[in-house]
């Protein structure tokens, strides 16, 4: 039997409820939202930004392929 776990997440304003990590059930499970009465910390929010990136396959091939082009620039220069 599945213990209950508390989760840490954010709602933003349409309401759509992002969790700050990963979790994986066997099957789909009942949850319980309490709304706080405080912002989101930076540090969630942060977290919760780099999390919607990775999910953002496109911009990561070109944040990739961006990077690997500098790294070629830097590595042509003369010392």
């Amino acid at each position: 039997m599945l213990m209950s776990q508390t989760l840490e997440a954010v709602i933003d304003r349409e309401g759509k409820v992002q969790l700050l990590e990963s979790i994986r059930l066997a099957e789909a499970r009942r949850a319980l939202v309490t709304i706080l009465d405080d912002s989101p910390t930076d540090e969630s929010t942060l977290e919760l930004g780099y999390q919607q990136m990775a999910l953002d396959e496109e911009s990561e091939a070109e944040a990739l392929e961006w990077a690997e082009a500098t790294i070629g620039d830097v590595a042509d220069e003369p010392r």
